[in-house]
């Protein structure tokens, strides 16, 4: 008894010295592989991996099949992320340089491909089954789809002008507008009589990529959102907007991790301060410190949720959700926040197994819209410096 006890005091004693030190093996720089001024050798890796995918149309479709499977919106938000990312790398590359080629071949392909199913399957395509059930309160339409449709476009034409897509993005940029200004709170309908800020919040900052390039002007739409949004759509007790409402503005779910990087992220083009402080509050709320690694919650503590197909498998003890995880990564890219993206990466490393081959980089844990998620959070920045820059 005498020895088995010494040999758990000396398990103890050597996991109270070895697990605060864990994280030094996993904890990368992360300049080595997120930065806004280059693209780093590891973002190149993840690319090659998804570049692969759209060259072999059968590893494609298996791997479509594979999302589709548990939820159609990861296909539709595989791309958008995706094309978001590969515009963030092109606009790097010089002009005439095989990666910038093959980065916007790849832009073009995906889009077309996304505007042929759109057109022959309906725009229902991209959504949950219960998106085709009625009940819509205004055109039937998505302003999840028309709002990454039209970022997807935008973002190749802040890189490289392709003038047959210029009216495409303004009718896009039209049923935006429509959308919004026709709902009681300004947000145009995701599903039926339901409102999700992720998606009002892409169609925003879609709005503003229009501006920086065909001379428009929807900053008065965007303030009277950020209006209405404080007055109706903001938590009291955290200050962060609700994830979920239904179209009169009536709060259907709280503050989500899931969403909220993303609408912070996608703010930034309306309003830089009210997206910071968004971000800022939703790294208090939902950060989860842990021995040097970075985790996030999918709820503040003071707000519990329900696991759903946004949230991903919730981890039981920490409650870290690998959903609000993966886009935490964005958020703390786009606010320049390396402390906590120095934790979230050796989270990563250590749990998303890494797998490295002959086609590039990708995490086993994940998928393809999560590495998507990944790679965009890698080399966002060039895109938004553009757009900010046009709108001087």
């Amino acid at each position: 008894m005498r020895r088995l006890g010494l040999t758990a005091l000396s398990l103890v004693l050597a996991a109270l010295v070895w697990l605060p030190c864990l994280h030094l093996v996993y904890g990368r720089d992360p300049d080595a592989s997120f930065s806004a001024e280059r693209v780093t050798p590891r973002a190149r890796a993840l690319a090659a991996r998804h570049l692969a995918l759209w060259s072999d149309p059968d590893a494609r479709a298996r791997e479509v099949a594979r999302m589709r499977a548990t939820n159609a919106e990861w296909d539709f938000m595989g791309r958008t992320f995706l094309v978001l990312a590969l515009a963030n790398m092109a606009a790097h590359d010089p002009p005439g340089s095989p990666e910038r080629a093959r980065a916007l071949a790849a832009i073009d392909a995906i889009v077309e491909e996304t505007l042929r199913l759109e057109e022959e399957r309906g725009h229902q395509h991209f959504l949950m089954p219960y998106g085709r059930y009625g009940g819509w309160k205004a055109d039937g339409r998505s302003v999840f789809v028309d709002g990454e449709v039209a970022l997807m476009l935008g973002a190749r034409r802040l890189v490289e002008e392709r003038a047959d897509w210029r009216p495409l993005l303004a009718e896009r940029a039209e049923r935006i507008v429509r959308a919004l200004e026709g709902g009681p709170v300004l947000s145009g309908e995701s599903y039926p009589d339901e409102c999700w800020t992720f998606c009002n919040a892409a169609a925003l900052a879609a709005l503003r990529v229009h501006d920086a390039l065909d001379r428009t002007d929807h900053g008065d739409l965007a303030r009277r959102w950020l209006e209405t949004a404080r007055a109706r759509l903001v938590e009291p007790t955290t200050g962060l907007l609700v994830s979920r409402y239904a179209w009169d503005g009536r709060v259907m779910e709280g503050p989500e991790g899931s969403s909220i990087w993303m609408v912070a992220h996608c703010l930034a083009l309306v309003d830089e301060p009210f997206a910071r402080d968004q971000y800022e509050r939703a790294r208090r709320e939902l950060a989860i410190p842990a021995l040097g690694f970075g985790l996030a919650r999918e709820w503040p503590r003071s707000l519990p949720g329900h696991a759903d197909v946004d949230s991903g498998p919730i981890v039981p003890g920490l409650e870290a959700s690998a959903g609000s995880s993966g886009l935490a990564f964005l958020g703390a890219s786009t606010f320049g926040d390396r402390a906590w993206l120095r934790g979230l990466q050796a989270s990563l490393d250590l749990a998303g197994f890494p797998v490295e081959d002959g086609e590039g980089l990708r995490y086993a844990a994940s998928n393809q819209v999560g590495d998507a998620v990944l790679l965009y959070a890698m080399v966002q920045g060039p895109l938004w410096a553009k757009v900010r820059e046009a709108l001087r």
